[in-house]
């Protein structure tokens, strides 16, 4: 294959190859999971949700999928291209995952060919990676029916790949679950010179159960038991003819164990036995109280029954894992297979059994991706054989919730009403009641639109159409009957919702990216409140973390965590249900001006209310169950906003509102330049500071800035932004700030030239070298604020990298609209026009002058969120930040929402006006409109630490 010029070498042969390219992975957003069609199945497989992941540097088509194949449950790992909502440079693609019964394999077969999965690139065959028993029991099936030859893995070896491939690149991962709590892990390799990983011991609980030890070089297989998550689901067959293992579990919530099971209380009088610790409560024999009273199978009820069965086999689990770990002096045990599934009551029932019989020395440990260690183990065979070899992954994985955590119900207000009942027993049993009885549970809830809280469902039902109420339904074979050639139990999420909401097609190409994307959604994997979900793995290109990072291992961008305060939590979620209604008009009008779509207008309603419903969705199901998704700030909750307007084909509902503020400010530019040109250098200083801060007010993710646009232009906000910004501000670091500007400034006449100059008003030798600017909104706030102030250290010599988001949020400015903004602005600036030429932008015809100014850059941060996660950004930054002594970070989401306790290995001046009265009184017991000038200046020790870091 002959490669063209230019092109990266180790890229062609990736792709020639047909294999993944796994640099900068991440968790998706962008991917969809609904209900199994048919009644009861349909709502109890909401238990858990399914993970894709992102590939944005795959640059051609990979035909290779992944099979775990075991005795109840087949597992599918496989590869879509994502180009159809992500722009060229981001690019990639996702890798899926998917679930299907052993005994359906039909549904599975034709699940590949509606992907077209069982195809290869070039008129040939996809490679199949399989794991597990089923792998030679179905491989004459493949043959026959693909032409596709099983290519067979280990079993074992699978599974532990993939729980190292987890454990060692997911954030959140692993979590303990106690009295209904889950509490996130993080894995520190290395640390000093300890490995908090391994070796640890992986229970992978699934027909059967395996206990395995893992190092860092390898694993053995050292225990195991015959009674596991097959037991479970053929004795519940026999016993009470359910036929559905998430069936099982949702049966069991209304269980009373003591009903079928013998309790010391039985045998000793309803008394404990106290001499050797063993309360009343205390499980004697596991279904012996059957045998006292000598009933018949009919006699028992089929939730109490079943519940016994899940208590007993658990149990046994747990106490066999808990001896293996403390043979081996192992102080870490995994519990994955798809027997758990999220299922709160058995995560709880594990968790206690693993601390009683360890007497408190070990906790149970779960993974989100509990049942598809061996899929994933199994699909990384061939890229690890093929690709990862020579190519060391960088970037980080990260995990995003959009459309994989849709509930279907949500979108599509015409299916039908289906309720789900809810285990509310999430308690962990108290020492003295090891292995009591269960109790009945009367918690129902109604998974529909009906269910969202009152604010969200007003806003929902003013968004519905005229003819359809909420909660209205309407047979499932009404939906599916639009594309009848599909079995309904086969039928997509996205189908559902463009089915429901429109039969028209939505102009612009979009509804071919919109089924299509939306097609992975599983009919398995739909979401439930009461069970542990995982969003969709992205790996993206823009996941590096920040080389001047102090401590990269300890950094933790938001000061507001959703999980842990119940206060922050419902007010954050309750602000960002106001604004969703106005966010729903904006997507409108944004699509109807951007693409001249007039004839649409419905379908383009019809979309915006699709995100309508599933953003709130979100919204909702986090007010129920904060750990939903992790450890999630107010980051995490505005990045997936605009990953949810997005994936619903809005890619920049502000675009308009941008380019009518950046054209009024560039017209005010030239008297505002002239005006600080007539500063001394002190003043001048103060001024700038002033601008950026008054420009910051223009935010549209702000409610009371929203407010402020009904009563002025913007430049007249401007204006009387800047006249009310007065000394002292909330945080007043100015002084600071200025006399290290100014502290090693040399006498003018050591100019360049040993002379006075008007053009080199600074120092030769300035201050700092390279300064990294962090900018928020577009208009008066870039334009008025952010393009002076560089324009000021540019005089000074000292090169400037503006740095600008990847991707569209609110009306904050990109980097492709900041490189037009700035050569605009170059038109009226000579000092910007030098600055540019000085790297190979073409200059506009002003004269050259004899000032020396420093260059000027920009550079994006791949990031698509009003907020700035350093642990995830482009390479293209990171190679920026080489050389930089000065980073300053502008707007409340990127220097206060995140980054507000963030230590760098250079000066850092965080600049923003509080547009929050909770936020400002948090953080200062201050008021809205604060303003905030934070000046952290270098030390020491994390200079010498930074040297370190941009060495290795």
């Amino acid at each position: 294959m002959q490669r063209k010029r230019g092109e990266d070498p180790l890229r062609t042969r990736l792709t020639s190859n047909h294999v993944l390219d796994l640099t900068g992975a991440a968790i998706s957003s962008l991917d969809g999971a609904s209900a199994e069609s048919g009644g009861e199945s349909a709502v109890l497989s909401k238990r858990e949700s399914v993970p894709s992941i992102s590939l944005p540097r795959q640059c051609t088509h990979v035909r290779h999928f992944a099979m775990d194949m075991g005795g109840s449950l087949v597992k599918l790992v496989y590869f879509s291209p994502d180009a159809a909502l992500r722009p060229p440079i981001l690019g990639g693609g996702r890798l899926h995952f998917r679930k299907f019964e052993a005994s359906k394999m039909e549904q599975c077969l034709l699940f590949i060919e509606q992907k077209r999965l069982h195809l290869g690139a070039e008129g040939g065959k996809a490679v199949v990676k399989a794991t597990g028993g089923g792998a030679y029991k179905n491989s004459k099936i493949f043959l026959e029916r693909f032409g596709i030859q099983l290519e067979k893995e280990d079993e074992m070896k699978c599974a532990v790949a993939g729980a190292n491939f987890l454990l060692q690149t997911i954030s959140d991962e692993a979590f303990t679950f106690t009295e209904g709590k889950k509490d996130f892990i993080v894995n520190k390799e290395g640390k000093r010179g300890k490995d908090e990983l391994f070796p640890y011991l992986l229970v992978n609980i699934g027909s059967g159960v395996s206990i395995i030890k893992v190092d860092r070089d390898g694993f053995e297989r050292v225990s195991g038991t015959n009674i596991g998550g097959g037991t479970f689901l053929g004795l519940c067959r026999l016993l009470t003819e359910h036929t559905d293992f998430d069936q099982m579990l949702a049966c069991s919530a209304d269980g009373d164990n003591s009903k079928v099971d013998m309790l010391v209380g039985d045998i000793y009088g309803g008394r404990d036995y106290s001499y050797i610790g063993l309360s009343s409560n205390t499980i004697a024999s596991s279904f012996g109280r059957v045998v006292m009273d000598g009933g018949s199978l009919l006699d028992y009820n089929k939730a109490d029954i079943t519940l016994s069965l899940l208590r007993m086999i658990s149990y046994n689990i747990s106490h066999i894992a808990t001896m293996t770990a403390v043979k081996h002096g192992l102080e870490r045990i995994f519990f994955g297979g798809y027997f758990i599934r999220g299922h709160a009551y058995t995560m709880n029932t594990i968790s206690f059994a693993v601390d009683y019989w360890s007497k408190g020395k070990l906790k149970a440990l779960f993974l989100r991706h509990e049942g598809f260690l061996g899929a994933l183990g199994a699909f990384l065979q061939d890229v690890q054989s093929r690709a990862l070899g020579s190519t060391p992954l960088r970037g980080a994985w990260i995990e995003k919730f959009i459309k994989c955590s849709t509930p279907r119900p949500l979108i599509s207000p015409a299916q039908k009403v289906i309720e789900h009942k809810k285990n509310t027993r999430h308690g962990r049993p108290k020492d003295d009641d090891f292995l009591q009885p269960g109790q009945r549970n009367e918690g129902r809830y109604n998974f529909t639109i009906s269910s969202l809280v009152p604010e969200t469902r007003d806003s929902v039902r003013a968004a519905l159409p005229a003819k359809q109420s909420v909660g209205s339904s309407s047979t499932t074979s009404d939906i599916t009957s639009v594309h009848s050639n599909k079995p309904s139990e086969i039928l997509d999420d996205a189908e559902i919702i463009y089915q429901s909401t429109t039969k028209k097609q939505v102009p612009g190409g979009f509804a071919a990216s919109y089924q299509d994307d939306f097609h992975d959604s599983g009919q398995n994997q739909t979401l439930g409140k009461s069970g542990l979900h995982v969003g969709v793995l992205h790996l993206v290109p823009a996941l590096r973390p920040f080389p001047l990072l102090v401590f990269p291992e300890q950094y933790e961008p938001n000061i507001i965590s959703i999980l842990e305060s119940s206060d922050e939590r419902d007010y954050w979620l309750e602000t960002l249900r106001r604004l969703n209604p106005g966010l729903m008009e904006k997507a409108i009008a944004s699509v109807k001006k951007n693409d001249n779509v007039d004839n649409e207008v419905q379908g383009i309603r019809e979309r915006a209310r699709a995100f309508g419903y599933a953003f709130a969705a979100h919204l909702d199901r986090l007010q129920e169950e904060p750990a939903a998704y992790g450890r999630v700030g107010l980051s995490e909750l505005l990045e997936m906003r605009e990953e949810c307007l997005r994936g619903f084909g809005f890619n920049d509902v502000y675009l308009e509102v941008k380019q009518k503020e950046n054209a009024a400010a560039l017209a005010v530019l030239p008297d505002l330049l002239a005006e600080l040109d007539g500063m001394d250098d002190s003043r001048r200083l103060l001024a700038l500071i002033e601008g950026v801060l008054a420009g910051n007010i223009f935010d549209w993710g702000s409610q009371s800035c929203v407010d402020l646009y009904k009563n002025g232009t913007i430049l007249e906000i401007y204006r009387n932004a800047r006249s009310s910004i007065t000394r002292p501000w909330a945080v007043d670091c100015f002084d600071d700030f200025r006399k290290r500007v100014h502290e090693t400034k040399p006498d003018r006449a050591s100019c360049c030239r040993q002379e006075v100059c008007d053009n080199c008003v600074m120092p030769c030798e300035p201050r700092y070298k390279k300064a990294l600017l962090f900018c928020d909104n577009s208009g008066a706030d870039f334009v008025l604020g952010m393009i002076p102030f560089a324009r000021e250290l540019l005089r000074q010599g000292t090169d400037v990298c503006l740095v600008a988001n990847s991707l569209p949020a609110i009306n904050d400015i990109t980097a492709g609209e900041m490189e037009e903004v700035v050569l605009l602005a170059a038109r009226q600036c000579e000092t910007l026009t030098k600055s540019l030429r000085t790297v190979g932008v073409q200059h506009f015809g002003c004269s050259e002058g004899t000032g020396r100014v420093g260059k000027l850059t920009m550079c994006a941060s791949g990031s698509g969120s009003p907020c700035l996660d350093f642990r995830r950004i482009s390479c293209e930054l990171c190679e920026a930040a080489q050389g930089t002594d000065l980073i300053v970070l502008e707007g409340m989401g990127r220097a206060v929402h995140t980054n507000w306790s963030a230590n760098f290995t250079c000066d850092t001046l965080k600049l923003a006006m509080i547009k929050n009265s909770r936020l400002a009184h948090r953080l200062f017991n201050g008021k809205i409109y604060d303003c905030v000038c934070k000046f952290e200046k270098i030390v020491a020790d994390r200079t010498e630490k930074g040297t370190s870091d941009m060495a290795n």
